[in-house]
């Protein structure tokens, strides 16, 4: 009986050892299995792909420069996977992020990435609305246009000037007659609110994003403006010279005698410019048969 107790109490003793030991290994093995599935889903993703995952999982950062960084390196790598991911960082905390992440949402399909981008113009941060407004620009798409002249109007420089930008590198017809309005407040082509006057535009790199953007546009309703400019020498040198590009590339004959009169400048530069504006309209109109 003594023996049997022995027995009896060494397997209690095993029993209770292996109820330790075994979930410890039932553990390890199924942990053992996961890692071995993750390496193995792991291996099969494409270098793209693990790249797109490594900036997925940096955007979690607590840090704002890893998830500027994340964002620069979705943005470079140009493909719509890479902007999905990159989508939710527009409503970050942070407004610098916000900023950089406009740009990183630009290889999604025009309509999508231009959806995502126009609540960040009335963002509260001047930055980020700068940067959307660039942004769209750079998606071209004529869906952001209304919204951007509405920007012409903001109280920052930086983000009318942008807004200027953005309008010409679309170059919708629609936006001739507001950038026109930036030119010549006095013309009547901007609509006051009302009890006030149309504010004339003072900040040149405004006015030369304006006058820049009509050409690109090539509308010729954009050349009384550039006109006006040209002939204004109270204006600034940078701004009349991009006038006279401007009204150089729309190629309106209309603006010869402006030109001619800008021949005589002080500023050589704006002579030159004016000189080789010139020498356009003339080739184009020889080109028309004109």
């Amino acid at each position: 009986m003594q023996e049997y107790r022995k027995y009896c109490g060494a397997w209690r003793a095993v029993a209770a050892i292996l109820a330790i030991i075994l979930p410890i290994t039932a553990t390890s093995v199924f942990a053992a299995a996961s890692v071995k599935q993750e390496q193995t889903a792991t291996r099969a993703l494409t270098p793209l792909q693990l790249e797109i995952e490594e900036q997925r999982q940096r955007l979690g950062s607590a840090e704002i420069e890893d998830r500027r960084e994340a964002l620069a390196r979705l943005a470079a790598m140009r493909h719509p996977a890479a902007s999905r991911v990159a989508l939710p960082a527009l409503r970050d905390p942070s407004p610098i992020v916000r900023a950089t992440a406009a740009a990183s949402v630009l290889a999604l399909p025009p309509e999508e990435s231009v959806a995502s981008l126009l609540p960040l113009l009335a963002d509260k941060d001047e930055f980020v609305r700068q940067h959307a407004a660039y942004a769209l620009g750079q998606a071209r798409s004529r869906t952001a246009v209304a919204a951007l002249v509405e920007r012409l109007a903001d109280k920052k420089d930086s983000v009318r000037g942008a807004a200027a930008v953005a309008l010409g590198q679309i170059a919708d017809p629609a936006a001739v007659i507001p950038l026109s309005a930036i030119l010549t407040p006095q013309s009547g082509l901007a609509p006051a609110k009302k009890g006030q006057k149309n504010k004339r535009e003072r900040n040149p790199f405004v006015l030369r994003g304006a006058a820049h953007s009509l050409g690109q546009i090539g509308h010729r309703a954009g050349s009384p403006a550039l006109i006006a400019v040209l002939q204004d020498e109270k204006a600034e040198g940078d701004v009349r010279r991009e006038a006279a590009l401007a009204v150089g590339v729309i190629g309106d004959s209309a603006a010869i005698p402006a030109l001619r009169e800008a021949l005589s400048a002080r500023d050589p530069h704006l002579a030159q410019t004016a000189h080789e504006a010139i020498r356009k309209i003339s080739k184009s109109q020889k080109a028309g048969g004109i």
